[in-house]
């Protein structure tokens, strides 16, 4: 059967949905959900919230869960080159023909007051096949938010938020407490949290929502610690657990506390009834960990780097990055920003660590024009090329690197996703490149 031309016409359906719709809530999402007979009720879940990491502590989380022989769902967003990828079954993205059957199905029972927005409509799916696989257990990242976010129709056994920033304030609110209230709004009655938010008013909010709701508090530095080996690993302590020289397949000094924190869930997790964890198990699951396009070499001779680096926190996170583990190699920042973001900030903080900069844009309406960059980038780096293009962006930028030299590909999971497809069809010089997809079934 050849669903390919149902295929596009499905995506192209969802794609031509509102992006956040007239107003957020649970309603539309909870009645196409329950005209389903309520798929979200027949297995266990996690949910995670928060600004960075979210969708590490969650693939991590899943690859845990998967070593310990549980079949387990993720959903995580955006995808990178593929709608499939957004919804995996242990590793391995959904096929298109489910994805085509999945639409098909909620299109048909969908009655609501408004039309669904994208990401209601793709959280839908996802829920749906979990169910239709059935799953053990579901991993489920938030999309921006959390209270009114379209995955908060979940009662997970364990809810996660990793950490607090501004962003997204015409949704969340203009200040770190009220978007961490916002995010906060996943806390369930008596569900357990556990979160690394470490500002005091952020800490504050995610308190007083678990007090209200009756749900046990676990924090990074009190409930459970971790602490960096000098070996590039980390040891993870909660009472009597102690568990030394975990090492997460996740490069990036910032990755050794999203470990902890997936790592003090499947702790959790386990002590509330997944027997199936323990140590071992944990080991194997941070090894088998994958999240492309963060923090991703792709080669070494040039050294390619794919990262988002979508924000201010994961803009300095790659910085440190390259500072540290990157330098004194020359380094090209192949980066394109989306309009929503603090541009100027996220260059100022990424091109000291550059030599030169191509500016380039992603296929997206979102995105800024390169020419928008150019003031900024001009002021930092000796020198700047605009090539509107991602494809031809990466090409100049591996041609001039060399085999000494360095590429950092970053500002917007759309750039890197654009930059992953290229080199899979153009390997340049013969050069093969390391692309780590996730697994399609097709």
């Amino acid at each position: 059967m050849n669903t390919v031309p149902r295929y596009e016409q499905s995506l192209r359906a969802m794609y031509g949905l509102r992006r956040f719709g007239i107003k957020l809530g649970l309603e539309t999402i909870g009645g196409l959900l329950s005209a389903m007979g309520g798929p979200h009720q027949r297995y266990r879940s996690v949910h995670v919230a928060g600004t960075n990491g979210k969708g590490s502590i969650a693939a991590t989380v899943a690859s845990i869960l998967t070593a310990a022989g549980y079949r387990t769902g993720l959903y995580t967003s955006p995808h990178l080159v593929r709608f499939n990828e957004r919804i995996r079954i242990d590793g391995v993205c959904i096929s298109d023909e489910e994805v085509v059957q999945d639409y098909e199905r909620l299109w048909s029972v969908h009655r609501g007051k408004r039309e669904p927005t994208f990401f209601e409509f793709a959280t839908a799916m996802a829920l749906t096949a979990f169910a239709r696989r059935e799953v053990d257990w579901a991993v489920v990242e938030t999309g921006m938010g959390g209270r009114l976010d379209a995955t908060n129709v979940i009662r997970p056994a364990v809810s996660v938020i990793s950490n607090i920033s501004l962003e997204h304030r015409e949704y969340l609110g203009d200040t770190i407490r009220q978007i961490a209230s916002e995010k906060a709004g996943i806390v369930k009655p008596g569900t357990p949290v556990v979160t690394g938010v470490r500002q005091p008013a952020a800490r504050e909010a995610i308190a007083s929502a678990a007090a209200a709701c009756k749900a046990p508090l676990y924090r990074l530095g009190s409930s459970f610690r971790f602490r960096r080996a000098p070996s590039g690993d980390f040891h993870y302590y909660r009472k009597s657990t102690r568990w030394r020289h975990l090492r997460p397949s996740l490069q990036g000094r910032f990755q050794l506390e999203n470990a902890a924190l997936a790592v003090a869930v499947c702790d959790l997790l386990r002590r509330r009834g997944a027997r199936r964890i323990d140590e071992d198990i944990v080991r194997r699951g941070l090894a088998g960990t994958r999240w492309p396009g963060r923090l991703q070499r792709v080669s070494d001779r040039p050294l390619v780097l794919l990262d988002g680096a979508h924000n201010l926190q994961a803009a300095r996170s790659l910085a440190e990055y390259l500072r540290t583990e990157v330098h004194p190699r020359e380094t090209t920042l192949v980066v394109g920003i989306l309009n929503d973001k603090p541009y100027a900030e996220m260059l100022k903080i990424m091109l000291p660590t550059c030599r030169r900069a191509i500016l380039t844009r992603a296929r997206t309406e979102r995105a800024l024009p390169p020419d928008r960059l150019d003031a900024v980038a001009r002021s930092r780096v000796e020198e700047v090329r605009i090539i509107p293009d991602v494809g031809k962006a990466v090409a100049e930028a591996i041609d001039g690197a060399g085999q000494e030299g360095a590429v950092c590909i970053a500002g917007s999971l759309y750039v890197v996703g654009e930059a992953m497809e290229w080199l899979a069809s153009h390997p340049l010089g013969g050069r093969r490149f390391s692309l780590d997809f996730p697994e399609h079934i097709d």
